[in-house]
């Protein structure tokens, strides 16, 4: 398994602690979710109808302001999971540093990958990713350069992960052309990640193979229902966006106060040169505070945004030790 983040079992193997001890700030998940409705028992003991999932696409629809085919999945990882079989394997090029499982599920699929950290690199490929904003290190890329590459590769995949709180650099209004797809996450912006939902959106004939690869019930009644809700509170949504770029500025004066230096990150995530990042991570851990930590990068260290004011004092506590 690739290290994500959130591997609180192996955090607490090495530094106890109950689980309801931690507070787990190394995946990027948003720790003010949303409110979670009561909801009926239908939602729990009937299998998803075919309307409600088109009421759940309208809402996304509304959402990502697009009127781009869609499906929604069990988080975007299931969309990657397809990915590989959207046509024969080829030639994948992948701008990185970033998440490891397009590597991981291209490979295992027969596909040549690549690693290229330039995108004019990624031309002649016939799957081409960016994930944007990109994770863990936050760089983003100007829509009109990305659609700019789309005539040049093959197939083109935007992961949109971490987008939520920058939308004015979303390509799903655009979506729809052939060759372009573009994912998105729901649980880390909305911070349900426990729900397993994420849409993929592209053209007709692309969306049109992946609901038939991912068969008749691709997401659960109540990820439905707490989906379509959800997005269609865009004052949650704002009111949202505003805390998580206020919360990021007070974590970085905390990490400065440290003497870590931000390299950079989403409203969602941070990342920064620590010195030694695992040192770093222990001592967080100390506190039970969990971070993430690159073996690739042994200087670096990730934290999410703590959630409320008593998790925001811990960790002002652990740094100043």
């Amino acid at each position: 398994m690739i290290d994500h983040g959130g591997n609180l079992d192996g955090a607490r193997a090495r530094f106890g602690g109950r689980l309801a001890d931690w507070i787990d700030l190394s995946t990027g998940i948003n720790r003010h979710p949303y409110p979670v409705p009561d909801l009926s028992p239908h939602h729990w003991s009937a299998l998803p109808s075919q309307s409600e999932i088109e009421s759940l696409h309208e809402a996304a629809h509304h959402a990502y302001q697009t009127t781009a085919p869609l499906l929604a999945m069990a988080g975007a990882q299931a969309a990657i999971q397809l990915l590989p079989r959207l046509g024969p394997p080829g030639r994948a090029k992948i701008l990185s540093p970033t998440y490891g499982e397009f590597c991981h599920v291209l490979r295992a699929a027969g596909w040549e990958v690549a690693a290229v950290s330039d995108i004019e690199a990624l031309a002649d490929a016939d799957l081409a990713v960016i994930v944007n904003p990109n994770n863990p290190d936050g760089r983003w890329h100007d829509p009109g350069a990305l659609l700019a590459l789309l005539p040049r590769v093959g197939r083109l995949v935007i992961d949109e992960s971490f987008i939520d709180v920058t939308p004015e650099l979303s390509l799903a209004p655009r979506a729809g052309r052939p060759g372009l797809l573009v994912l998105r996450s729901f649980g880390k912006f909305y911070g349900l990640a426990g729900l397993r939902l994420g849409f993929v959106l592209g053209c007709e004939a692309d969306i049109a193979a992946l609901a038939g690869m991912a068969g008749p019930w691709p997401v659960s009644g109540v990820a439905i229902e707490v989906g379509r809700r959800a997005l269609l509170d865009r004052q949650w949504a704002n009111e949202t966006r505003a805390r998580l770029v206020g919360d990021a500025a007070r974590l970085d004066e905390l990490a400065r106060g440290t003497g870590w230096e931000l390299i950079g990150g989403t409203p969602l995530f941070r990342l920064y040169e620590a010195g030694v990042g695992l040192l770093a991570q222990e001592r967080l851990a100390g506190a039970q505070i969990w971070s993430r930590v690159f073996n690739d990068r042994p200087s670096w260290l990730r934290l999410g945004l703590p959630g409320d004011e008593a998790e925001w004092q811990r960790l002002a506590a652990a740094l100043a030790r």
